[in-house]
């Protein structure tokens, strides 16, 4: 035992006991997860903003802005005409435009009725259900113009009595009552996990190649003519890495809670177990991928080869709901979609009743890579070193 914990602590010194260490292990991990934090963190916290501008100066116009405000989900600003609300919308002022041109009242009452105008710089959630709000809401109004224009017998004034009848529906006298009370995890909480799991997964991959620099240069031959054996090299070489990972996994977890006051949803020891089973099974893909490589300026071509397939596959960068069938069959071969499966029922409150498939699972695939990296590693054996 004593032997283990000498080549971890070798390794632990080697990896962060210079100023470059500490910059590349410590520093870095912390300031990218925190940039990934600050930019996505805060997407989709709020109300979304809807910028409009209404020529309408019937009954028309004015209820359908009204019926989309008191939805209560986005947040309204208007504009004074349609270039000002174009330009505005250029400048992402606002998620999405919404324009009501003149004489949009008069046009359902004569049965032709005028094109509602969506501005969006770039599609998105919010403007996809807008547009679906909006439709939703001018059909109803149409179909009141009807109704009104069947009952009056085109005599009267019709936009008077459609007036009356949208202000009455306002008073929304029959209504619904809620039960969906956004018990998921937020969207963003998915994409920081992802991109988390991404650089770790990096970072390992970059700890555990040390490994291969040491069959290279016959450091673990001279090791292994000690009184050491095979499994106690490897398991010492494992061990450190295993160290330096969870000290990079706390500083990024304190610094996203207590520094940027990120909310993750969750208890923060249940995330840092995640993110430690996630790093197992990292270990292991890299120390397999290591005791294969003879050569090892090969090293950083595969593991990229492996790295990036994975985190596509496993939904480090999209949702896997989105991905065809076979892809989402597959993507339960990568750690990364039980990682993120870990944190999605941790979010949404799931018990250990829940959660203990994806950490046996993601417990299996580190005991699995690790034996497979073990037993390929052959510390006796030296690597190309040209």
């Amino acid at each position: 035992m004593d032997k283990i914990l000498i080549i971890a602590w070798n390794m632990i010194r080697r990896s962060i006991g210079t100023f470059r260490g500490l910059m590349v292990f410590i520093l870095l991990p912390g300031v990218v997860v925190a940039a990934i934090i600050s930019l996505t963190g805060g997407m989709g916290e709020g109300p979304a903003t809807v910028l409009y501008a209404n020529s309408d100066t019937g009954a028309a116009g004015r209820h359908l802005i009204t019926e989309l405000e008191q939805a209560g989900e986005y947040k309204f600003e208007p504009r004074r005409d349609e270039a000002a609300l174009k330009e505005a919308t250029i400048k992402q002022e606002g998620t999405v435009g919404v324009f009501i041109p003149a004489g949009y009242t008069a046009a359902l009452m004569a049965g032709d009725p005028l094109q509602i105008s969506i501005y969006e710089l770039r599609a998105s959630e919010s403007s996809i259900m807008m547009k679906l709000k909006i439709t939703a809401t001018a059909a109803q109004i149409a179909e009141a113009a009807r109704t009104v224009a069947a009952a009056s017998g085109g005599t009267g004034d019709m936009q008077a009595q459609l007036a009356a009848v949208l202000k009455q529906s306002e008073q929304h006298n029959v209504g619904s009552t809620r039960t969906d009370y956004d018990l998921y995890p937020r969207q963003t909480l998915g994409v920081v996990t992802g991109m988390t799991l991404m650089f770790l997964m990096a970072l390992v991959t970059s700890s555990v190649s040390q490994i291969t620099d040491d069959r290279r240069g016959r450091t673990m031959m001279r090791m292994f003519s000690a009184p050491v054996r095979s499994y106690e090299i490897a398991l010492g070489n494992f061990l450190g890495s295993f160290l330096v990972g969870m000290i990079q996994i706390l500083i990024v977890l304190v610094l996203g809670k207590w520094v940027l006051r990120y909310d993750y949803e969750m208890p923060l020891f249940l995330y840092f177990l995640v993110l430690a089973a996630f790093m197992l099974v990292s270990m292991g893909i890299a120390s397999t991928v290591a005791g294969l490589i003879r050569n090892p300026r090969n090293a950083g071509m595969l593991n990229s080869l492996i790295l990036t397939p994975t985190c596509m596959l496993g939904g480090c960068f999209w949702p896997i709901s989105i991905m065809p069938e076979y892809m989402q069959k597959l993507a339960n071969f990568t750690p990364q979609k039980w990682a993120i499966q870990a944190v999605d029922i941790a979010a949404t409150g799931g018990g250990w009743n829940e959660l203990w498939l994806p950490f046996a699972i993601l417990g299996l695939m580190a005991a699995v890579l690790l034996a497979i990296g073990s037993a390929i590693l052959r510390p006796n054996e030296a690597g190309i070193s040209t």
